[in-house]
């Protein structure tokens, strides 16, 4: 005996496996052969047993999907070594970046909370000693102070809002930028995926809600495409051969057994003999 295994879907190919699969539920209606989905199985219940099955659908395109890793792999590793190869510092120390960010939301978040509380202070101060009878003569200083702090809280909180708005568009543009570099992809790559994806919908979904809606009482493994006895790579360990007797060499004569004989009473024994 011996083993072909297909590979295992990545937990990263996982989600475009989903949409693949939701895509063609969408689009169910505009295929003939996918018509009665709704009638004996909703769109729910197909994806809930197709994503039970994900192991079995995936492996009807192992072959497309391996090539597809493969390539991947080869890029990143090709990609990883020209940075060790590089050694160039980065531009944009991470440390300074870190420290000087780390800073800036300090005073951002510390100054409005000091000066107000510095405000509140010489304000309550300020207006309980003008209370008094005389009141002192730095009186009119606190509460100055005091209206002086409540200013500059008010400016703190200002500058932390217009910060705070400046970073959201700064983070909101470079998340935007890295998600279209992420989808830019080498030719071969893109090649390797598109062709997996079009394995995987054509050999595996398809086939798969095909007989799900022919027989909903079927067992998952049941479901497997089948219809081409080499699309599907063996999973696990093959079976071994077992031949008919014909195909195999001359097989030995099997041993005959006769039945004893059994004769009347007269003729049984010596016991039986007559006198």
């Amino acid at each position: 005996m011996h083993m072909n295994s297909a590979p295992h879907l990545l937990t990263e190919d996982r989600p475009e496996y989903e949409r693949i699969l939701d895509d063609a539920l969408r689009h169910a209606h505009e295929r003939p052969d996918l018509a009665a989905v709704g009638e004996r199985l909703n769109p729910v219940q197909l994806r809930t047993m197709a994503m039970a099955a994900t192991a079995l659908i995936t492996a009807a395109a192992a072959t497309e999907y391996e090539h597809y890793v493969k390539a991947r792999e080869e890029i990143r590793a090709a990609t990883a070594a020209g940075r060790d190869e590089d050694g160039e510092p980065d531009a944009d120390p991470a440390g300074m970046n870190h420290s000087g960010a780390g800073i800036g939301v300090v005073i951002t978040v510390l100054a409005p909370v000091l000066a107000g509380t510095a405000a509140v202070i010489f304000l309550l101060i300020g207006y309980i000693l003008r209370a008094l009878d005389p009141p002192p003569a730095f009186a009119r200083t606190m509460v100055g102070a005091g209206w002086f702090f409540a200013a500059a809280t008010a400016a703190a909180i200002l500058v932390a809002a217009v910060g705070l708005l400046i970073t959201a568009l700064r983070n909101g543009s470079t998340s935007l930028a890295a998600e279209e570099q992420g989808e830019e992809l080498p030719e071969d790559v893109a090649r390797a995926r598109e062709a997996w994806r079009h394995a995987l919908l054509e050999r595996g979904i398809l086939p798969f809600l095909r007989d799900a809606l022919a027989d909903p009482g079927a067992a998952p493994a049941a479901r497997v495409p089948h219809r081409s006895p080499n699309r599907i790579p063996k999973i696990g360990y093959s079976r071994p051969d077992f031949s008919s007797p014909g195909d195999g060499p001359a097989a030995a004569p099997r041993p005959t057994f006769t039945s004893p004989d059994f004769t009347s009473p007269d003729f049984g024994g010596p016991e039986h003999e007559l006198d």
